[in-house]
């Protein structure tokens, strides 16, 4: 027998080792209480709410644990602001939901069996007491054709190579670029306004040619996407209120 093994067999009985304490964050009278995760290939901090108002606090290997409950503190805006958006996505939608969609704030309006959203027909179920699912489901799977039609009509048009488009459902960036040519586009540009959405794919083929942020990277966005200032500021007034 192992002397571990021994020491495990020795406790006193009717005695339970204690759970471990989950740290928390206070913030208007609320307790937001922190799971934490190590993950080997994470490069920073990284916050997530969960539906229960639970945040999830990524950490990199050989980062401290205390450092990353710092920077969860500095995020409290953020969690307040997450906090009411997963309140506000627990309530139902239907007739006369206002939508973001294509830039515009656009009424949900039903016929039939059917919802409109600025012109799109959208099917939902018999008696559905909340078509939220349905409305996006219909939204993503407009967002996967135009996106990506888009994206490879852009690169063609600048001479850029782009080997795959996928749309996908992030929370925290609106597009990733890797090396060999792929983008990822955020579902949600579907909602903005097209020249905002524009710009964001432009960001993402200019990383093809300048794969960060530097001075040469933003006079490539300057090149391809004349007034993209315009798009940016759109984006850090508008954006949180989507992604």
């Amino acid at each position: 027998m192992q002397f571990s093994s021994l020491i495990a067999q020795l406790r006193l009985p009717f005695t339970t080792p204690r759970e471990p304490t989950r740290p928390s964050i206070a913030i208007g009278g609320k307790n937001y209480v922190v799971d934490i995760v190590r993950h080997r290939r994470a490069r920073r901090y990284v916050l997530r709410m969960g539906d229960e108002g639970v945040l999830r606090l990524t950490v990199p290997r050989g980062a401290s644990i205390a450092g990353g409950l710092r920077f969860a503190e500095r995020q409290r805006a953020w969690i307040e602001r997450e906090h009411l958006r997963a309140r506000t996505r627990r309530v139902p939608w239907g007739a006369g939901t206002i939508v973001r969609f294509r830039g515009g704030l656009e009424p949900l309006r039903t016929i039939g069996a059917k919802m409109l959203l600025a012109g799109e027909t959208i099917t939902v179920k018999t008696g559905e007491a909340d078509v939220r699912e349905a409305v996006e489901s219909h939204l993503i799977a407009l967002a996967k054709r135009e996106l990506s039609e888009r994206c490879f009509a852009l690169a063609r048009d600048h001479g850029f190579t782009v080997t795959r488009v996928s749309v996908r459902s992030p929370r925290s960036r609106w597009g990733s670029c890797s090396p060999a040519g792929a983008i990822m586009l955020n579902w949600r540009l579907i909602q903005m306004p097209p020249t905002v959405s524009d710009y964001v794919i432009f960001h993402e083929l200019a990383h093809l040619e300048q794969p960060n942020h530097s001075r040469r990277f933003w006079r490539v966005v300057a090149r391809i996407c004349p007034g993209w200032q315009d798009a940016e500021r759109w984006l850090r007034k508008h954006g949180k209120e989507i992604l």
